[in-house]
């Protein structure tokens, strides 16, 4: 009997035992069995500067703003009056805080209503992820049974991740981080103690305290949280006191929408991306679109604007503008005009100028008519209907001359124009489909955005390289295209840097270009320095006529506005190559001291011919030298490779001439009356 009792004494802990283990691990099993609400929460997307700053923003698919934020991007103070506030023993609880719950249950026994709650930051957590309600019994059970599961799923860091993102701040907001930026307008790394306190308070009784709306229920409920700060000894009184003088914010600040036209094709183009960081300077951005929009004030309600800003030697775009104003008004100005295609008007001319000195059609000095000529038909005048007479080319191009720039056109060919285009990255729309003269005087379609582009390749030496604006692998190292040589490139800098500056605008050595498309319709005006180059569009988005408006008048002061805003003082540009020819036309070779348009008279019977190396031949380096040998023509002859001379009024037909390396070359011949032929060959 005593042997039983002894058993039965011994079992007794033993059950208690076993029941409280299989308590235990049912219970873990029930937690452990949780089906989770989606913790992948939906936030907005979002397009980022060069130094992370927001530029803007996209609402989540219903509408509100919920934005990405990760706890170190949270100001410290906010999270430890939050813990103070909410959850005190937030870090040692496993979800549920049963002396909350017990101190709740006390309290409401007693004043029998609902004095304080029992919810931990993980229960809140658990009901906004799903929505399960504050008032029932049963949507609390559920919160407890999700909250501890994610205990166990997720660290302290990610639920509180998770809070940040997912709490009510009243109408379409949710999360720390679009709260701070709609009342304060600013991000939430760096609060006041008062702003602090105030988003804090809000997700409580989110509509209820909208500061917005309910300035006095907003500012009690900081009150709150400032003297339950001092209680735990979060901060001092002294500071709780100061915060509470702070204003309340009267009104929400609208999200960032800093560059929205680019912002909007980039998320086009990626949009399964959340982030997409650009290269554009945010701060830049803000001064540009200020000036964009002081530009059209004064000249009605339909003038339009665009300006794009790159650093020309890496491609990246540091502003891109695409209207005076993001809204559907008489501007339109919801149409992107860096994109849309238009008449250049004269700002093609450097390249016609550039191609036509790698041909060894003309140099900066040669003489050039200006005079009524007639094209097969065709008959342009000058804008201001005045013939010069005779120039030089570097005067034709600063006083954009039309007939000189139609005549070196028609001697290159309209299908080389276009191909220097294509090199350069310009997609460009023929009317009609087949180029002509024309083309040169703006008779062709392109973007701003493109333009930039090829002002770029001339300040990088005549090397193309594509714009780019978002800060995706781009290879530095990257050769380029080749568009024309670095002498041809730095001679039309040096003739565009000599234009005259805008009345009022600064003398400097910024080489630009300005346009005005046929019927007054686009004024334009493109420009580099040392290290940037800006362009700049005006017109109307419709393409309707602007009476009196020029390139020159409208458009090139707000070039020199532009530049101002990027900086203080100019880059300089670059020292010439060492192989530029820079003599007077005195001292120039014979056929270069006046240029001969391709219909002067002389028999097709007397035209030159590289007769060696053929065109389109292999010919091996050797070290004394290639063979040139020229047939026809009348002597003396000047010899160029890639547009460079490397022999000057040559009496023989056969000169021996040193290459610098093997690759493909373009020789051209001159000969004395400036009839001339290429050869295009390969050495190696």
């Amino acid at each position: 009997m005593i042997r039983v009792w002894r058993l039965s004494a011994l079992a007794s802990p033993l059950t208690l035992v076993l029941v409280l283990w299989f308590a235990v691990e049912a219970f873990a099993a029930w937690v452990a069995a949780t089906e989770l609400p989606n913790l992948s929460v939906a936030t907005s997307v979002e397009v980022l500067a060069r130094d992370g700053r927001l530029l803007r923003a996209y609402t989540v698919a219903d509408g509100r703003w919920r934005m990405a934020v990760s706890p170190d991007a949270v100001d410290p103070d906010f999270t430890t009056m939050l813990i103070a506030y909410e959850d005190k023993r937030f870090y040692s609880h496993g979800g549920v805080d049963l002396t909350a719950i017990l101190r709740a249950l006390v309290q409401a026994a007693r004043q029998r209503r609902l004095v304080s709650g029992g919810s931990t930051l993980t229960m809140q957590v658990a009901r906004l992820l799903e929505d399960s309600g504050t008032g029932q019994l049963k949507g609390k059970l559920r919160q407890a049974r999700v909250a501890l599961a994610l205990e166990r799923r997720l660290t302290k860091a990610q639920i509180l991740q998770l809070y940040y993102q997912v709490a009510p701040y009243g109408g379409n907001l949710e999360g720390v981080r679009a709260a701070s930026l709609a009342y304060f307008g600013k991000e939430p790394q760096r609060l006041t103690t008062a702003q602090a306190a105030l988003l804090v308070a809000l997700p409580q009784s989110p509509e209820g305290r909208r500061p917005d709306r309910f300035a006095k229920a907003a500012a009690l409920a900081r009150e709150k949280v400032l003297a339950q700060a001092v209680m735990v000894r979060v901060i001092q009184a002294e500071q709780a006191h100061a915060a509470s003088g702070e204003a309340i914010p009267a009104r929400r600040h609208a999200f960032p929408a800093l560059a929205p036209h680019l912002a909007d094709r980039i998320v086009a183009a990626a949009p399964s991306m959340q982030r997409h960081h650009t290269t554009l300077d945010a701060a830049l951005q803000v001064r540009l679109q200020e000036l964009a929009t002081q530009a059209v004030a004064a000249h009605g309600d339909r003038l339009q604007v665009a300006i794009v800003v790159a650093e020309h030697k890496s491609g990246a775009v540091l502003a891109s503008v695409g209207s005076a104003a993001y809204r559907a008004d008489a501007r339109l100005g919801f149409v992107d005009m860096t994109r849309a295609v238009r008449s250049p008007g004269s700002t093609l001319k450097p390249l016609v100028y550039g191609l036509a000195f790698d041909e060894g059609l003309a140099h900066p000095e040669t003489l050039i008519e200006d005079r009524a000529m007639d094209f097969g038909g065709y008959a342009p005048q000058n804008f201001d209907k005045i013939f010069r007479g005779e120039v030089r080319i570097r005067d034709a191009l600063q006083l954009s001359l039309n007939l000189p720039v139609v005549a070196l056109t028609d001697a290159l060919g309209p299908a080389k124009l276009m191909a220097g285009l294509r090199r350069a990255g310009v997609t460009a729309r023929v009317p009609g489909g087949k180029p002509g003269l024309a083309v040169a005087l703006g008779g062709v379609g392109v973007s701003l955005e493109d333009m930039v582009g090829l002002y770029a390749t001339l300040a990088r030496g005549g090397v193309a390289r594509p714009l780019h604006f978002t800060q995706q692998a781009v290879d530095k190292d990257a050769p380029g295209l080749r568009v024309m040589s670095a002498v041809a490139a730095w001679q039309v800098g040096d003739i565009l840097s000599g234009v005259a500056p805008p009345i009022g605008a600064p003398v400097n050595r910024l080489a630009y270009k300005t346009g005005t498309s046929y019927g007054h319709r686009d004024a334009w005006a493109i420009g580099f320095d040392g290290r940037h180059v800006i362009g700049v569009w005006m017109g109307r988005a419709d393409g309707t006529p602007v009476p009196g408006v020029f390139g020159a008048d409208l458009a090139a002061p707000l070039l020199f506005q532009a530049f101002a805003r990027v900086k203080r003082k100019l880059d300089s540009l670059p020292l010439p190559p060492p192989s530029t020819l820079m003599v007077a036309n005195a001292s120039l070779p014979q056929p270069l001291r006046k240029f001969r348009p391709r219909h002067a008279a002389f028999t097709a019977a007397d035209a030159p011919k590289v007769d060696f190396p053929p065109d389109g031949a292999e010919v091996e380096l050797m070290a004394e030298g290639i063979l040139l040998r020229v047939r026809g023509g009348v002597g003396p002859f000047t010899w160029l490779a890639d547009g460079k001379p490397v022999v000057v009024s040559a009496r023989g037909r056969d000169q021996l001439v040193k290459m610098l390396g093997p690759g493909f070359v373009e020789l051209s011949v001159i000969d004395s009356r400036g009839q001339s032929a290429q050869a295009k060959v390969r050495l190696r």
